[in-house]
């Protein structure tokens, strides 16, 4: 498969106006299960969410272990047991789709190009929005799994900043996917998005963040909706 064009999309943000990690939390909350790692997840990572506001650490800093950090929740599951929590979330989305940006998703569907979600959010996850919304290539932050249970692990890297680029060249080599990133688009809306924004030569900014917006507009990066 030679001289593609490829089109890849971040997920939270991009193509949701909610949060993935929010439906997957909301599984747990209903269940009232795993109170003690929601607990302790929360009292990790609320003083990096502040820390993060008061510029303290980077997007990136906050973000990063935030998503690493939910292979927690599913120590212990099997794969098979863990396919309720993924399907849940996905359910939890359907009022949350942006479908302007969906419909740009189809639109490179049905112009032949390689379409890739790029999240850090879980891979498994992933693979349920990728097959909801009818995309086949997924990269996103892998759960370390053993005898066919989650350990509570998440193998590095993880997906966030410069890695949603390696992660998306390492897996498009691997599965022989030649793609011609001068002529690939590329949709995200953080500044945690910059490394597999400045990975295509027609980079789109999709309701950004503040700091993604100001790196748009000095660099005249598309910024959508205008």
């Amino acid at each position: 498969m030679e001289n593609l064009k490829g089109a890849f999309f971040d997920v939270d943000g991009t193509l949701t106006k909610g949060r993935t990690w929010t439906g997957f939390l909301k599984y747990f909350q209903e269940n009232k299960i795993r109170r003690v790692t929601h607990l302790i997840y929360i009292g990790y990572h609320y003083p990096l969410y502040f820390m993060r506001k008061l510029g303290l650490i980077t997007e990136s800093k906050f973000r990063g272990p935030w998503a690493a950090n939910m292979a927690w929740y599913v120590r212990g599951y099997t794969l098979e047991r863990s396919q309720e929590i993924w399907n849940y979330t996905v359910d939890y989305l359907s009022e949350f789709w942006r479908e302007d940006t969906i419909s740009i998703l189809k639109r490179h569907q049905d112009e032949g190009d390689i379409v890739v979600l790029v999240s850090s959010g879980p891979l498994p996850l992933l693979q349920a929005v990728g097959r909801h919304l009818g995309v086949a290539h997924v990269i996103g932050t892998r759960f370390e799994v053993k005898d066919d249970l989650y350990t509570g692990r998440s193998l590095k890297p993880t997906c966030i900043d410069v890695y949603k680029a390696s992660m998306t060249i390492e897996y498009l080599s691997n599965n022989g996917i030649q793609v011609n990133y001068g002529s690939s688009k590329a949709y995200a809306d953080s500044v945690a998005d910059l490394a597999m924004l400045e990975m295509v030569s027609d980079p789109v900014a999709v309701y950004p963040d503040e700091n993604l917006r100001q790196i748009a507009l000095r660099r005249g990066w598309q910024i959508y909706p205008p």
